[in-house]
């Protein structure tokens, strides 16, 4: 098990970074606010076509940036280009979120699943991320709620720490899976296999058993996404810290 380092856990960490009027989410205004205001930082992470890691969260771009189709057929040049909608900047990618950040606050991963079936077809995305991140000296983890995804991170990357990221697995929360694979994923499967330091559950479910038993094996317990003080002050009677956006945690 590779331990999340405390500075994930001293701080709450701003979900997509601080995002708000005038800086979009997973933006660099977003991320450099997150910084100014001492929180840790969660971002996404989606694959271009040039196989560049691309700090975005959605399969397709049209929420984002109003251009339609999805971001792996963009180049990472393209999707510079674009204009995030909300703000006046292009679509950053790792490396230079990385470069930003420098280290200064703790910066959490979220590798997001690149076919939809949260199996072991994983790969581009994985050895993209760490590339960018090889020789990056802050605090950092990864994570992913493809448990393959998470595991190919430990492959590429043992000594960052990594870990899943989970839920009820509910058709809502998954509506392409089938039940059979929802179920698997609901156990958090290959978790002690992969030196798993920690999950980041979402909020509704943290009194669940699988939450339970992780915690009770040593494991940290994030949450997502809160989005009052009130929700704040429920998830910490479970979670050690709070990923969170629509107010300031």
């Amino acid at each position: 098990m590779v331990p999340l380092p405390a500075a994930f856990l001293d701080r709450p960490i701003a979900h997509r970074a601080l995002h708000g009027p005038g800086r979009p989410e997973n933006s660099r205004a977003a991320i450099r606010a997150a910084m100014d205001a001492g929180y840790g930082i969660e971002i996404d992470l989606q694959l271009s076509k040039d196989g560049q890691a691309m700090v975005f969260h959605d399969y397709a771009l049209t929420r984002l940036t109003g251009a339609s189709g999805p971001i792996q057929q963009r180049s990472a040049a393209d999707l510079a280009g674009l204009t995030l909608l909300g703000g006046d900047e292009g679509v950053p990618r790792f490396a230079e979120v990385l470069e930003i950040v420098g280290g200064a606050v703790p910066l959490l991963v979220e590798l997001k699943d690149q076919d939809g079936r949260m199996g072991p077809n994983v790969g581009r995305l994985e050895r993209a991320a760490a590339e960018a991140a090889q020789g990056y000296r802050g605090p950092l983890a990864f994570m992913s709620f493809n448990p393959h995804s998470a595991a190919e991170m430990a492959r590429l990357c043992p000594d960052v720490p990594r870990g899943l990221t989970t839920c009820a697995c509910t058709p809502e929360d998954h509506p392409t899976l089938r039940a059979e694979a929802r179920a698997e994923l609901r156990e958090m499967p290959g978790i002690e296999e992969m030196g798993a330091g920690f999950i980041s559950h979402d909020h509704h479910d943290l009194n669940s058993p699988q939450v339970a038993r992780q915690k009770a094996r040593g494991l940290n317990v994030l949450c997502w996404t809160i989005r009052s003080p009130e929700e704040e002050a429920q998830a910490r009677q479970v979670a050690e810290n709070v990923t969170f956006e629509g107010y300031m945690a």
